[in-house]
């Protein structure tokens, strides 16, 4: 069954309205015909439905609905990916693979390794570009929204992005084994969200780590993540940053999905 999105004012009553470019997907790519049925998302609150194509117009298709999915396809936690920016592509993949693996939002991080600069007209435009990217996998992975691609974050914007969230997971190849991560990811709550920092591929400077996720408690973290904040292995090979966010995420959903 095929997946698309819509804003809340496409769903009216027991009708939804399919509009731009997916009207040409469904009559052009697809070929579907009246009486197919579709599964349809409200593209940032969750909600999806079952339907059946009524009417496929030149510029609109119509849905009527047959019911409401109630169980949905999305995690109780939300997890935000604050991601260094990398070189090259590297970002398409990690949105891609981030989004079927059950991500909330990703925000691109410019941290003191990171290659890659870029300014606002740049960074724009590649937002716009890793967005259609988050779309097409959340229809692909039949996600129930689209995850959010945020404009890129200073090192110390991020940090302070991560004070709201519940959980700061912090993958560090210099972090004790696998059985502290265990250890702390079984102790996630349903409905807490979940920050995971992933360093480019210069890794996180020695200021950026301690100032996150410090050895010694009390020395250069903020007060509200010191708390929070938890430094985490990921195994005994050093993974690549296009390799280690999509790890933590794979481990958090064996630890947090039903």
């Amino acid at each position: 069954m095929y997946q698309f999105f819509i804003e809340e004012n496409q769903l009216a009553g027991d009708r939804i309205s399919i509009l731009g470019g997916d009207v040409n997907h469904i009559k052009n790519v697809l070929r579907m015909k009246v009486g197919e049925r579709v599964r349809v998302s409200v593209s940032y609150n969750g909600r999806s439905f079952f339907g059946i194509i009524d009417t496929i117009l030149d510029d609109e298709v119509i849905v009527v609905i047959e019911s409401e999915d109630e169980n949905g396809t999305e995690l109780e936690n939300r997890i935000y990916l604050f991601q260094g920016l990398p070189k090259g592509d590297k970002m398409e993949l990690i949105i891609q693979k981030a989004v079927e693996l059950g991500v909330y939002e990703i925000i691109p991080v410019a941290m003191k390794n990171c290659v890659v600069k870029l300014d606002d007209k740049k960074a724009g435009k590649k937002v716009e570009r890793w967005q259609a990217i988050a779309e097409s996998a959340a229809k692909q992975s039949k996600r129930t929204l689209i995850p959010e691609i945020q404009m890129p974050l200073s090192w110390k914007e991020a940090l302070k992005k991560a004070e709201e969230l519940d959980v700061v997971l912090v993958p560090y190849e210099c972090e004790r084994g696998m059985e502290a991560t265990r250890e702390i990811m079984k102790q996630i709550q349903p409905g807490q969200s979940i920050a995971i920092f992933i360093g480019p591929e210069g890794g996180f400077s020695l200021e950026e780590i301690e100032g996150i996720a410090p050895t010694n408690k009390g020395e250069g973290v903020s007060q509200v993540l010191e708390e929070k904040a938890h430094r985490v292995s990921l195994g005994r090979r050093i993974l690549r940053t296009e390799t280690a966010g999509l790890a933590t995420l794979a481990m958090l959903i064996f630890c947090l999905d039903e």
